[in-house]
């Protein structure tokens, strides 16, 4: 550990190949040493993964294969980082991201690479209540970084290292920042400025670790409910675990509910892990029936099933699989729509093709309950999402290109004329899955929104 008056903190910055340490690899990287009051020493360098970098990762940073194709490969670089970083502090913007792909890398050298970590995220977020977004990208903008090289190691670096030193502004030890618990940490003071207003928030334990996420239309009200909740074991513990609270304004519930989905499966918070989100009750499954058709069929939720669709009633997943079931030609009876046995009676009307009694092969039957399971999610295949935002004089945008979620961001609203493709300046990614799908699905289906845009996704 460096000591008071000999600090050493090490600013790391990786790009990779994806976003699961161990299966992808590294692409770059860069390390500042930094004293506390300036940048010491730096390296950079390319990094041959020995994988191919998928297109939209090169989309994204700008880095393909024939450019790390002469760079060095990690057991290269190895021990030239162990001596960099050797008793400093490492410090990143969303830090545990770039250590698990460091760790990964020297445990398959069979080394094992531990260093004491700072997160420039956690701090921001002590240091700069209130900012809209938390993203290096959307935060060095807020607080006038200058980045001319986002998404390459090197200039994030660079910018993780100048919000550092704005941090170290307020406090010269951030490493020493503890919170002693309930009553202590979480003073009357700072509880008092939360806001009343939309978004996600974050309780830490007194280790620093982030211990639940947690959305509110009202974040002060919804943490005053957990500060007094005595309800079960488990929610007194996390009460008394709780020494620090952070939040993100989003605006928007939506913009909430898909940012408090991201940071749960990326975190992976102690008192999220066993949480049974009763929002979705019902879900639909799909099985094979012994003539080989696959069948639909909705029922309440399992935790070993994992769900094709989730709704939160019995009536909304009713009304979905007929709303399927007619939109893709499929059968009643096998979708349990119709009683009985043999033929229905929509193939006498010409509404089934005869799959209930084997007048059309599986094969074409399946192929397009392949196609509502996973295309029709939506009523727009593309289309954007604009609501409200954190600043009046913005809106927030939920991007979906062919039935897939690109993301969100906020936007000026003097910007958004006749053209909505202007948001995507705007968007920050975030990965597409089954669940964010049904957030977005259902939230629609029960609210309103400033303006739902569909676009054709070949313009």
């Amino acid at each position: 550990m460096p000591t008071e008056d000999n600090k050493r903190y090490a600013v790391i910055d990786v790009e990779t190949t994806g976003l699961k340490a161990g299966k992808e690899k590294i692409t770059e990287i860069a390390i500042l040493i930094h004293n506390g009051s300036e940048i010491t020493e730096e390296f950079c360098t390319l990094v041959n993964p020995e994988i191919k970098i998928p297109y939209y990762i090169t989309q994204l940073t700008g880095i393909n294969d024939q450019m790390v194709t002469g760079a060095p490969k990690f057991y290269e670089i190895a021990r030239q980082i162990v001596e960099m970083t050797e008793n400093c502090i490492v410090v990143g913007h969303n830090v545990h991201f770039d250590m698990s792909f460091l760790k990964a890398e020297f445990k398959s050298l069979g080394y094992e690479f531990q260093r004491q970590v700072l997160d420039t995220v956690k701090l921001a977020r002590k240091f700069f209540p209130g900012q809209p977004s938390y993203s290096l990208g959307k935060l060095c903008r807020s607080l006038n970084i200058n980045n001319s090289s986002r998404h390459r190691a090197s200039g994030d670096a660079l910018a993780t290292a100048k919000l550092f030193e704005m941090i170290l502004s307020f406090d010269h030890s951030p490493e020493n920042l503890t919170m002693n618990g309930l009553h202590s940490a979480l003073s009357k003071s700072l509880i008092d400025k939360l806001p009343e207003k939309h978004g996600v928030y974050y309780f830490y334990n007194s280790k620093g670790e982030m211990i639940y996420v947690g959305k509110s239309n009202n974040i002060r009200a919804r943490v005053l409910q957990h500060l007094s909740n005595n309800s079960s074991r488990k929610a007194t513990e996390m009460k008394t675990s709780i020494a620090d609270v952070t939040y993100t304004l989003t605006g928007s519930e939506l913009i909430a509910l898909l940012l408090e989905s991201f940071e749960i499966k990326t975190h992976k918070p102690l008192y999220n892990r066993a949480q049974r989100r009763s929002l979705f009750n019902y879900g639909l499954y799909h099985y094979q029936d012994e003539q080989g058709y696959i069948r639909l069929k909705y029922g309440k939720t399992l935790e070993e099933l994992s769900p094709d669709y989730a709704y939160s009633s019995q009536a909304e997943a009713r009304e979905h699989l007929f709303f399927l079931t007619g939109q893709f030609e499929l059968c009643q009876r096998l979708n349990g729509l119709y009683p009985g046995s043999g033929a229905c009676f929509h193939v006498h009307i010409g509404q089934c093709r005869g799959a209930c009694c084997g007048l059309e092969p599986p094969e074409n039957y399946n192929q397009r309950v392949s196609e509502a399971l996973e295309r029709y999610h939506f009523d727009h295949q593309s289309f954007y999402v604009f609501d409200s935002a954190p600043d009046e004089n913005q809106v927030s945008v939920v991007k979906i290109v062919n039935s897939v979620y690109k993301g969100f961001g906020y936007v000026p609203t003097e910007l958004i004329s006749n053209d909505p493709s202007i948001a995507d300046d705007y968007i920050t990614f975030y990965p597409d899955n089954r669940d964010v799908r049904q957030i977005i699905r259902s939230y629609l289906k029960k609210n309103n929104v400033l303006r739902i845009w569909p676009v054709d996704p070949h313009d």
